[in-house]
């Protein structure tokens, strides 16, 4: 059974950085895409980063694309979204999400990945 938990969220000002967590339990973390999508209120889901399964390859949304960073540690079975120059807009709560089955095309596609964590929330102040 797979399990999703992430931490890490918080309430930030302009221009600060921040990094998430995600700690995934029951993933063989290699042969899964993992990814980071977050939703602001009234908005809907929206693709952020992922790392694609076994190639190790990374994705981002044009909106974060150059801010921030995915990333994973194996051993701790551990994926972080380090998130630099953060703007209000980037207020949302943020959600890891895993998938083993993924075909590349659908990747930033909310509603194809089967295994959600609870969110955490990221407040930026301006």
């Amino acid at each position: 059974q797979v399990q999703l938990v992430e931490s890490g969220g918080g309430l930030v000002q302009s221009g600060d950085s921040l990094r998430l967590s995600c700690v995934a339990s029951g993933v063989t973390s290699t042969s899964y895409t993992m990814a980071w999508f977050r939703q602001a209120p009234g908005k809907e889901r929206e693709f952020v980063a992922a790392l694609w399964r076994n190639t190790g390859r990374t994705y981002y949304g044009d909106s974060v694309k150059g801010r921030f960073a995915i990333s994973k540690d194996n051993a701790k079975s551990t994926v972080y979204l380090e998130m630099n120059s953060l703007k209000p807009e980037d207020t949302a709560v943020y959600y890891c999400a895993a998938d083993p089955n993924l075909i590349l095309s659908t990747m930033t596609t909310s509603r194809q990945y089967k295994n959600w964590g609870p969110g955490t929330q990221v407040t930026v102040s301006s």
